[in-house]
């Protein structure tokens, strides 16, 4: 069964919203950032936190999605700025890429990170997470580098990639068992490193390390395999989060979507056990007409929505998908771009990092580019783990 005639047209929506995001920020064809995230339906303008910041993996996933929507100029645009970001950070010289940048036009040296100004203290701010560096950020550039190099043949896109993949291993790799630590938290010039361990962040390094394939890749790829098939509660059927600060494996207590959805995506020929994650996925999960972060079901969250679609496409359900597709058809904001969730607000459990004191990541209702790339993604039945198709 393939998927409905209309997903088509969904689909080329969505991608001449994002090329139109990228031609409104840098019509010269600048490298760029595209900010995260527009105001919301009550809002004039973003939270000022908020207000200039491209998120690394938001950028990414535009990336990939404009390489699969066929826009190879708008998509080396931010394939550009990746590189050049690379190359020119204002503190570090090893190769890392940050959780954020300061959206728009990449034209200084070293590139900026984003930030505001403090009316109230009369200073400059900056968010820790957005400075700081996130494993998975660093595997999900890379991989929007390769697809981009499988695209163009520039082999500057692979180079890229193969810097960020040495930083993985030099930086993030457990000491005390298979796979890779969470990345580097904090303000310049001394960031903490994250002792806890991801099962997401993992995924992401096994489709980074197989798909640039020389032997330490490959060796980097088996590691976190490993931590991944470890990960895997066969009792239950689901995926564990991963690793508390002490290197332990959490339970099933909690879980979150994408790691459910993510394995059947990243890794080439899944197990056939791991199949039995999208029944936790909707178990505990589902929603009306998707899927939630994580297990309170408070709402929809639209981009875990997308991603369950097309892992749905992946395993030749084009009923279901085709129904996920219809609620993000409908979650579409004024500007083209999908809203990050159908509610005001839609919590995830989880915290942005080791300085908070409580649960402090949330979505809220506001268009997002995230959202958008990945509805796009879904709706041409692209994977972003392996550059082709789903089917």
């Amino acid at each position: 069964m393939s998927a409905p005639a209309w997903a088509d047209d969904l689909g080329r929506e969505l991608c001449r919203a994002l090329s139109g995001a990228v031609e409104r920020t840098a019509p010269d064809g600048d490298p760029v950032f595209l900010a995260s995230y527009e105001p919301g339906p009550d809002e004039k303008e973003v939270p000022p936190p908020l207000r200039s910041t491209a998120f690394s993996y938001d950028n990414a996933l535009a990336a990939t999605a404009l390489t699969a929507c066929g826009d190879l100029r708008r998509a080396r645009q931010i394939g550009e700025a990746f590189l050049v970001a690379i190359e020119s950070d204002r503190t570090f010289e090893d190769g890392r890429i940050r959780n954020a940048y300061r959206a728009g036009p990449v034209r200084a040296r070293p590139v900026l990170l984003p930030g505001w100004w403090d009316a109230a203290n009369k200073r400059w701010s900056e968010d820790r997470y957005q400075d700081g560096t996130a494993t998975g950020n660093v595997a999900w550039v890379g991989l929007a580098l390769l697809n981009l190099r499988d695209a163009t043949q520039d082999p500057r896109f692979e180079k890229g990639a193969t810097r960020l993949a040495a930083w993985i291993r030099a930086r993030t790799a457990r000491h005390n068992g298979p796979g890779f630590t969470g990345g580097l938290d904090g303000y310049d010039p001394d960031q903490a490193s994250l002792r806890w361990a991801s099962t997401e962040h993992n995924l992401d390094i096994v489709a980074l390390g197989m798909r640039l394939g020389k032997p330490h890749d490959r060796a980097m790829a088996a590691s976190a395999r490993t931590f991944l098939d470890a990960a895997f509660d066969e009792r239950a059927g689901c995926f564990r989060m991963g690793t508390d600060t002490d290197g332990h494996m959490r339970g099933v207590e909690a879980v979150a979507l994408d790691t459910q959805l993510w394995p059947l995506l990243g890794v080439v020929d899944p197990p056939e056990a791991w199949r039995r994650a999208l029944s936790c996925a909707t178990t505990r999960l589902g929603v009306p007409g998707g899927f939630d972060f994580n297990d309170d079901r408070d709402g929809l969250w639209v981009e875990g929505t997308a991603q369950a679609a097309l892992a749905y496409r992946s395993v030749q359900n084009e009923a279901t998908a085709g129904e996920l597709l219809r609620t993000l058809a409908g979650q579409r904001a004024p500007s083209g771009w999908l809203y990050a969730s159908r509610e005001a607000r839609l919590t995830t459990g989880l915290r942005i990092g080791p300085a908070s004191t409580q649960d402090d990541f949330f979505y809220f209702r506001r268009p997002h580019l995230g959202a958008t790339a990945w509805a796009a993604l879904a709706a041409l039945g692209h994977n972003p783990f392996t550059g082709g198709r789903v089917q």
